[in-house]
């Protein structure tokens, strides 16, 4: 475990971290120091080469209700330059996480306000309970949803964001995975043994391949069919089927045995 003040960087022995959001008695507000916390710790998982994946979570009741109110009253009485400076510190962790080599996966409980649906958005997969609540509620209170809106956009589509967006409606998990935000919604008591499910499930994968197709979806983008994506699609097949994560994965299917991964999944060392 990483030491920081409003977030936790916790290692699991098989080979994933989860990076938990620290301030519960705030309901995991975000503030400058736990953006800058965020940051460090996503630079931390990034330069980490035995790390599967990642799980961003909520220390208690709630996942994140948004910004820290008092935080906001202090941006109130900064000047134009200062505020950019804090939404390009915010423009940076959701980036980071969105390109985050990694896969990323966000389980989501109670509230999740304002920024909280960025970082979700920025996560290649989110589940969550399905009386969780969310609300783009920046409106409200006179703001606009600035610096996450491209990821909410890719998360749940353009029209469910303007909805959301300018109303301000408040919706649940079961909403949140009919438009696309969750992957699934499950009753809050069991949402911890379903993780499990899927903490399992990714840890058959190989580590290799779930970051190669990550990249290579990235660039696939919304699939348009050009000269260069066809040349680096076919460069990306060829380059993993000669790697040594590729050929034991081939040799492990075709020898009807189990591939390395899954050996050092059950009996890896803590990074």
């Amino acid at each position: 475990m990483t030491d920081f003040d409003t977030v936790e960087l916790e290692y699991d022995p098989r080979g994933f971290a989860t990076l938990w959001l620290n301030r519960p008695d705030k309901n995991n507000a975000f503030n400058a120091q736990m953006i800058r916390e965020l940051i460090l710790a996503l630079d931390k998982v990034q330069s980490d080469s035995r790390l599967r994946f990642l799980l961003l979570r909520g220390r208690g009741r709630h996942f994140s209700a948004g910004a820290d109110l008092a935080w906001m009253q202090e941006s109130a009485n900064l000047d134009y330059q200062t505020n950019l400076g804090d939404a390009r510190e915010l423009g940076e962790l959701m980036y980071g996480l969105a390109k985050l080599k990694l896969p990323t996966l966000a389980v989501v409980q109670g509230a999740a306000y304002g920024g909280a649906l960025g970082l979700i958005s920025c996560c290649d997969m989110a589940i969550g309970a399905d009386d969780a609540q969310f609300c783009l509620s920046e409106v409200k209170i006179g703001l606009a949803p600035a610096v996450i809106s491209p990821f909410v956009v890719k998360a749940i589509g353009e029209r469910h964001a303007r909805r959301y967006a300018l109303t301000a409606e408040r919706f649940d998990g079961q909403r949140a995975r009919e438009i696309g935000l969750l992957a699934e919604a499950y009753p809050v008591a069991e949402l911890e043994a379903q993780l499990q499910h899927w903490v399992s499930n990714l840890l058959l994968n190989s580590p290799q391949a779930m970051r190669v197709s990550k990249d290579l979806l990235r660039e696939v983008g919304h699939g348009e069919l050009t000269p260069s994506l066809r040349r680096y699609c076919e460069n990306a097949i060829a380059r993993i089927r000669v790697s040594p994560e590729g050929q034991e994965g081939l040799r492990a299917f075709l020898h009807k045995r189990e591939p390395s991964w899954r050996d050092e999944s059950k009996n890896g060392e803590t990074p």
